[in-house]
């Protein structure tokens, strides 16, 4: 696999979009090549899982990958930072792939998608209405509006809007910006505050140790710039327009951010789906699915079928 760091915009920006591209060892410019639109996890960034893992293990196998940084993150633009919009987060995804069809290597009719926790909910969602996508994939996917709305929220949403437009207020009359750190600091931290929730401890794990630990991926949030987040709802008319061939993938160790049962609910909703597929991993957690060797995988062995079938590397 060879990695290239680029980036583009489109005529309707303002930032450019910082993102890897991800070839197989044996890439040919003159031949015509599938290529996947990677999505990162909510609070992570293109040099984490998206790439290093799956994107990496596709282009293995012969895909372009194009593994990028969401807008007003890790190294692509857009003010002010740290800015979590569900419909930006989609858009970006069109983006993308108006870009892939610019290459004259990528076949544009074999595009597909994939992305992990929030990644994997936003590639569903593109999907809905992003017919260019014609399969897609979510890993331990997390429909972060229905997570704000409940966890992140402590189940009071409204009086998480009323705080949040407060501070926006606050911040449109000169005051410092709120940024929310949205983990603990450390593993040491969690275990003597007693944050040991599977996936906040996971979570922490990965982010906050060498294991993930990157400097774009900032696991922290912009709250005053949240607040159409908790009225998002990434499956939203998922029974009508869910049409492309759709894969969950998630794992049995349940923890509180909900991979597993959102993918439940995706998969339950895609009837409309040409070929849907619901993989359960039995002995794995949602962090286990970001970068544990064994879990991705089991993972990719249902992944690159699926992939083959309808995209056909070699088609």
């Amino acid at each position: 696999m060879k990695s290239q760091k680029i980036s583009f915009k489109n005529h309707d920006m303002a930032w450019d979009i910082s993102a890897l591209l991800l070839t197989p060892d044996n890439f040919d410019p003159s031949k015509k090549y599938p290529a996947i639109i990677s999505v990162h996890p909510f609070g992570s960034c293109k040099e984490q899982t998206s790439s290093s893992i799956y994107g990496k293990a596709l282009a293995d196998a012969g895909y372009v990958v194009i593994a990028y940084d969401a807008s007003f993150q890790g190294e692509s633009g857009g003010l002010p930072r740290y800015v979590e919009d569900p419909a930006q987060r989609v858009e970006d995804i069109s983006r993308a792939i108006d870009y892939a069809v610019t290459l004259e290597y990528v076949d544009e009719n074999r595009i597909a998608a994939i992305g992990v926790c929030g990644g994997g909910a936003y590639a569903f969602n593109s999907a809905l209405t992003e017919k260019r996508i014609k399969a897609v994939i979510g890993i331990t996917p997390v429909n972060l509006g229905r997570l704000f709305r409940e966890a992140f929220s402590e189940f009071n949403p409204l009086a998480a809007l009323e705080a949040m437009a407060e501070q926006r207020s606050a911040e449109a009359k000169g005051a410092e910006l709120q940024v929310n750190e949205l983990l603990p600091p450390s593993i040491e931290f969690a275990k003597a505050n007693g944050l040991t929730e599977r996936d906040v401890f996971e979570a922490t794990d990965y982010y906050k140790t060498p294991r993930g630990q990157t400097e774009g991926g900032a696991t922290r949030m912009l709250f005053s710039h949240a607040q159409k987040t908790l009225s998002w709802d990434a499956f939203a008319f998922a029974e009508i327009l869910m049409t492309q061939p759709m894969m969950a993938v998630i794992g049995q160790k349940v923890g509180a951010f909900g991979g597993y049962r959102d993918g439940k609910e995706i998969y339950g909703k895609s009837f409309a789906s040409k070929d849907r597929q619901l993989v359960e991993l039995e002995n794995w957690s949602h962090y286990d699915l970001y970068d544990n060797p064994e879990a991705v995988g089991i993972a990719m062995q249902s992944i690159l079928p699926f992939l083959s079938k309808h995209l056909s590397v070699h088609g």
